[in-house]
Formats: structure tokens, sequence, C-alpha cells
């Protein structure tokens, strides 16, 4: 295998066609943080989708404050994980 320096970009690409970079583009989502979650693969293959998962738990909060249980509740204790 060629080894290729780290500096040089491939024949077919051409710095001319990736435009001009902009500092700092994704740092303000950065800094604001994620609201991305690992499933377990079990839990995930029993919701097809994104919006099934968000209909589960919003069924799930609203149970839950059915029944006075909330997330800053005194009685409310984290979850452990298995």
């Amino acid at each position: 295998m060629k080894k290729v320096k780290r500096d040089e970009l491939r024949p077919e690409y051409r710095r001319e066609d990736l435009g001009k970079g902009i500092r700092g583009k994704h740092l303000k989502a950065y800094r604001a943080g994620t609201n991305l979650v690992l499933l377990q693969p079990e839990v995930a293959a029993a919701f097809p989708s994104e919006r099934a998962v968000n209909d589960a738990l919003s069924t799930l909060i609203g149970v839950g404050e059915n029944a006075g249980i909330t997330p800053r509740s005194p009685g409310h204790t984290k979850a452990v994980r298995r």
C-alpha cells in the first residue's frame, strides 16, 4: 500500500472544491450539550423509530405525573443501570 502524506489530498479532491472553512461553526451547539442517549440493544429493538421512542417516553412521563411522581419529587431516585 502506498503511503500518502497526511497534508496531501487525494487527486480526486481539489482544495478549492471544499470551500472556505468556518472556525467555530458548531461550537455553540457543542457547548449546549447533547440530548443523545445510547439505548441497550434490546430496548432499541422494541422501537422502530425516533417517534416511537418519544411517544413511549411522553406517555411514561404522563403516567408518572398522574401518579404524583416527577423527576423532582422528593422520593425520586435515579434509575439503576443493569
